[in-house]
């Protein structure tokens, strides 16, 4: 019982400390729930809903768009009858504590009720005072999100900006030419909301790359259209498919002319190729600006799987080693290689760790990676928090759930004689606040 009071004890004190929620999916102007649909069917339930034998396994209707009444009514009348096989998950616990806290809804939700609970939630989804009370709620000061959902800078005081344009080195399910159809949909055009991810098919774009001048004069034009003065990182995925080595021009030119059949080599050619430029030329403008990135999950026809591959983790080093003057940082979706990229921080001095994403956000992996991280790293070289939210409502949940986390893993380092308890709440802090603001640059930023 004693270990417990102090897990609870540690925890309430973990609830008084301030966060930097340092990815999400926000949107200005419009930070809650838009109605039941944001809640019940955040991505990852519906991957979990999905596999319990739900009929629909990909996402709704994605920003800019928005699920209308009807899409939302159909996929939860669908899906609500499949919550029963998913209660016993994270992300279930995670709906419970949205729906009990927030709404002071108790009851389990079924065929005969879900009417209601939407009705209460889209009552509150234009209150602009109730998204700021769940954010004061959950401790967040501030919101990392894409440029894309800023709104003309609606809750600009609580948001601050990643750009999420083009993926050179993320595979989509059965394409091998994504690298240049990425590159390809930006050149001419401004930033917008990057590629969703899955079966949703591929607009033409209004320019083709035919040649690797083509590639140049469109990485350029990329390049030059990134707001560096109103974000202070970019965020894309690193597949760990695809096979990151030096490509020439000529193996460029090749492959290119291969397009119409390209297979995996070619699709590793056009990432690397692309991917290096565009790094040699954000090191060359010495921008302040952190390089985001996401590792470990690939993808399946709706969503995506965590699947480690070592080779893709030497190379991960050999990238960060050869771009010194670049800061990067990893979203982890792979806890078996959270210890070998603790191990990679220690020794590349720009590279630094962030969070639970997708597949860590769960207690299980969440214990590992935080006590690997706070044994293996030092304060200053991992990102203690992010919501990966698309409501504030989920970012309350997923606070909720690393505290009681970080509570569970604090408590046994205090009993075991590593930290006093003033320690830990200490270490806490500076993870979930202190030293994010200064890894992103948030300190001295005006973003």
């Amino acid at each position: 019982m004693a270990d417990w009071d102090l897990e609870v004890q540690i925890f309430e004190e973990l609830c008084g400390l301030p966060l930097l929620d340092a990815h999400s999916h926000l949107v200005g102007g419009k930070l809650a729930a838009r109605g039941l649909h944001d809640i019940l069917l955040y991505h990852m339930a519906v991957s979990e809903l999905y596999a319990a034998g739900c009929p629909s396994g990909q996402r709704l209707t994605q920003y800019p768009g928005w699920p209308d009444r009807e899409e939302a009514h159909r996929r939860l009348a669908e899906a609500v009858p499949f919550l029963p096989l998913v209660r016993n998950t994270s992300v279930t616990w995670g709906v419970r504590q949205i729906l009990k806290d927030l709404y002071g809804w108790q009851e389990p939700v079924h065929a005969g009720n879900w009417r209601q609970l939407d009705d209460l939630v889209r009552e509150r989804a234009d209150d602009r005072a109730w998204p700021r009370a769940v954010m004061r709620r959950t401790g967040i000061l501030r919101a990392g999100t894409e440029y894309a959902r800023r709104e003309g800078g609606a809750d600009g005081d609580a948001l601050f900006y990643a750009l999420e344009w083009a993926f050179f080195t993320r595979c989509q399910w059965g394409e091998y030419d994504t690298a240049l159809y990425e590159l390809e949909r930006c050149w001419g055009r401004e930033p917008e909301s990057p590629t969703p991810i899955g079966p949703a098919g591929r607009p033409p774009a209004e320019r083709t790359i035919r040649t690797v001048e083509d590639v140049h004069e469109a990485l350029a034009h990329y390049v030059d259209r990134i707001p560096v003065r109103e974000i202070v990182a970019t965020a894309t995925h690193i597949s760990m498919d695809i096979d990151l080595s030096p490509v020439t021009e000529g193996q460029m030119r090749d492959a290119l002319a291969r397009r119409s059949e390209a297979g995996p080599r070619d699709r590793d050619i056009y990432a690397s190729y692309i991917h290096e430029a565009y790094l040699n030329e954000l090191e060359r403008r010495a921008w302040p600006l952190v390089f985001q990135f996401s590792f470990g999950a690939e993808p399946l026809p709706h969503e995506t799987a965590s699947r480690l591959s070592t080779r893709a983790v030497a190379q991960l080093a050999e990238t960060v080693s050869r771009h010194p003057g670049i800061r990067f940082q990893c979203f982890l979706a792979s806890r078996h290689a959270n210890q070998a990229l603790c191990t990679l921080c220690r020794e590349l001095p720009n590279l630094s760790l962030i969070g639970y994403w997708w597949h860590n956000c769960n207690p299980s992996a969440m214990r590992q990676v935080m006590e690997e991280r706070l044994d293996l790293l030092p304060l200053n070289r991992h990102v203690g928090f992010i919501s990966d939210a698309y409501c504030v409502e989920w970012a309350y949940a997923k606070a909720q759930i690393v505290r009681r986390v970080l509570a569970t893993v604090l408590a046994r380092k205090v009993l075991e004689g590593q930290h006093t308890r003033a320690e830990a709440i200490d270490i806490a802090a500076a993870s979930f606040y202190t030293e994010p603001v200064r890894l992103l640059g948030l300190d001295t930023a005006t973003h």
